[in-house]
């Protein structure tokens, strides 16, 4: 057999793997569409309180409707004028493009909407299955296939980034994050996979800042494969250094109007991280390419080095900002009150003192794989793709630590070591059938899964509670105002500011065309302070912000937690008394929202005039 006989057959058999997983991953999601279908699509008329991606929608009907490419402020959000979002139009775009395509054949918004709020988060869910499935197949090799299916489909539902009307972000980052490891996993067989690490690489960064840690991670596995193994990844080194660089660049120019090209943002797509990209890339690439630089393992690692030390002096130079904590400069109340609060910004202590069934849920399976990579590596025979797994699993583990939010990346990634580990039990229980290799198979199985470990979790918690105190209320079938249907009074009153807890922000936006000062997003400060003055303050501090800032509405969700957290810390201000039924002069209930979930005060107008004056 010849040499082009054998890579034909090699091309063949890549091909043919390809459709295969493709075609499974169009499987596990079309599995997920019909589970979601036969509950009917609860997300669409009720994101329970995920802000994020309402305003995402929000952000894209804005788009549709004429707000610039380059423009990223919420105007109907904080003060007067909005403030400017840190989100990218990265995401915006491919759903607007869904909503206009779907609107122009049917001539209906609403529906074209709800399409790409079920399209959006589909396709990706079955691009991130591609990519476990071929990370599963080249970590180990066809056998895994079929656990990475069956266990990347349950994990992936579980982890909720992928359930119709998941438009924020993450669940792109976690696509692009696992798609360049599975490039860099088969990037010696395939020359152009390394390019395209390093695209999915920049574009991951590019959508946010969360995925930094992952992205320098693999830049840090791929460099330094190539200072130990020259020969067999200077290629895939200087290949993804160039499409590392390049694609930030693009992203740069696409994204960043020319007017801001100087300005340093620590948490969006901003010159900083352009700069790091690019000195990153090309370093990378050019000390991969030039002779001199790369000739033996120790010019390597000089080589490496010193582009580690002029990025290190970039950063300290440069943008000495960026080193500190991303909420370092966040007023104080605002942590305490709003960040200590958000479920996903919890660190696993935080969690293990609230709620610890959850800790079973979110940290079993990546502890499950990192115990199965450290076997490995105690057993000898470690590969170039079990550096790269086992690191990004590692890392992926510690920002869960620090925040339960990295528990997303690291369920992912835990699914390829434990693909690998039920093969491995399956072999033996086909090779040589016995009752024990039968049971161990069918322990990893069930230990692979993370469901199972949610559902032991959530029973233990139930079997084990004291009966502690539960927020409940009377105020209808949505006490924390989260469904669509509670906004519906709200939507079909004039236009005006509307004062409400931040929670309730981004469904005002989206439910209505009113606008709001509070909403839970970072750059908000001046919009949230303000309206925690009016909440917090005496009646009459809320009086004066009332007249001062045109509040034409006060909206009041007796169940919702911030709600109850507000009036619990100042038992004396305004949002308490108002929950205790205590209505002011100034303000007039809406009649036909008495009683309701969202209740609803007008400000008298001569009143509003007379603070005014």
């Amino acid at each position: 057999m010849t040499t082009a006989h054998t890579a034909m057959l090699s091309k063949e058999g890549a091909r043919a793997s390809w459709r295969a997983d493709l075609m499974l991953a169009l499987l596990a999601t079309l599995g997920v569409l019909v589970v979601n279908a036969c509950a009917g699509f609860p997300a669409l008329t009720n994101a329970s309180g995920d802000n994020d991606n309402l305003l995402r929608l929000v952000e894209v009907r804005d788009l549709l409707a004429g707000q610039g490419w380059f423009d990223l402020h919420q105007y109907r959000m904080g003060l007067e004028g909005g403030f400017v979002m840190h989100w990218s139009r990265l995401v915006d775009a491919p759903i607007a493009a869904i909503v206009l395509a779907v609107s122009s054949l049917t001539g209906n918004t609403t529906l074209a909407e709800n399409v790409a709020q079920v399209a959006w988060p589909a396709l990706l869910f079955g691009l991130t299955m591609v990519f476990i499935i071929r990370a599963a197949r080249s970590f180990a090799g066809d056998g895994a296939v079929l656990p990475a299916v069956i266990v990347g489909a349950a994990a992936l539902y579980f982890i909720g980034i992928f359930e119709p009307g998941a438009l924020d972000h993450h669940n792109i980052q976690l696509m692009l994050t696992v798609a360049s490891l599975s490039f860099l996993l088969e990037a010696r067989m395939r020359r152009p996979a390394a390019f395209l690490a390093g695209l999915c690489a920049a574009l991951t960064l590019a959508v946010g800042m969360e995925t930094a840690p992952y992205v320098a991670t693999i830049g840090v596995c791929v460099a330094t494969l190539f200072a130990f193994d020259a020969t067999g990844e200077r290629l895939i080194a200087r290949d993804f250094g160039l499409g590392f660089a390049g694609v930030a660049a693009l992203v740069f120019v696409a994204t960043i109007p020319l007017s801001a090209w100087g300005q340093a943002q620590c948490d969006a797509f901003s010159t900083m991280q352009f700069v790091v990209a690019a000195l990153a890339g090309t370093g990378l690439a050019a000390i991969a390419s030039i002779e001199a630089a790369g000739r033996t393992r120790r010019q390597r690692l000089l080589s490496l080095g010193v582009l580690t030390l002029v990025l290190g002096a970039v950063l300290l130079l440069l943008f000495p900002q960026c080193l500190a904590s991303p909420y370092a400069g966040l007023d104080p109340r605002l942590k305490t009150l709003w960040l200590d609060h958000i479920d996903e910004a919890q660190s696993l202590f935080q969690l293990a003192a609230h709620d610890p069934a959850e800790l079973a849920a979110r940290y079993a399976t990546p502890l499950v794989a990192l115990v199965l990579m450290a076997l490995r590596l105690r057993r000898g025979g470690w590969r170039r793709q079990d550096s790269l797994v086992a690191m990004l699993l590692v890392v992926a583990f510690l920002v869960s630590v620090w925040q339960v939010r990295g528990s997303t990346f690291s369920i992912a990634f835990a699914v390829i070591p434990l693909s690998a580990w039920i093969a491995k039990w399956r072999r033996r229980a086909e090779t040589s059938p016995s009752r024990s290799s039968v049971l161990r198979m069918a322990a990893a199985w069930l230990i692979s899964v993370n469901s199972i470990w949610s559902g032991a979790a959530q029973a233990a918690s139930a079997a084990l509670a004291t009966g502690g105190a539960k927020i409940t209320s009377d105020a209808g079938v949505d006490p924390s105002c989260q469904a669509k249907a509670t906004f519906a009074t709200l939507g079909r009153l004039p236009d005006t500011t509307v004062l409400a807890v931040s929670n309730l922000g981004s469904p005002i936006l989206l439910y209505s065309r009113h606008r709001v000062f509070a909403g839970p997003y970072h750059r908000n400060v001046a919009g949230d302070l303000l309206a925690l003055d009016a909440f917090l303050g005496s009646e009459a501090q809320a009086r004066s912000i009332v007249g001062d800032h045109h509040v034409g509405l006060v909206a009041l969700c007796h169940g919702n937690s911030e709600s109850q957290l507000l009036a619990f810390t100042a038992p004396d201000g305004f949002l308490a008394g108002l929950m205790r039924g205590k209505v002011p002069e100034w303000l007039e209930p809406i009649a036909e929202t008495r009683g309701a979930s969202l209740e609803l005060y007008r400000v008298r107008p001569r009143l509003r005039i007379r603070v005014k004056a």
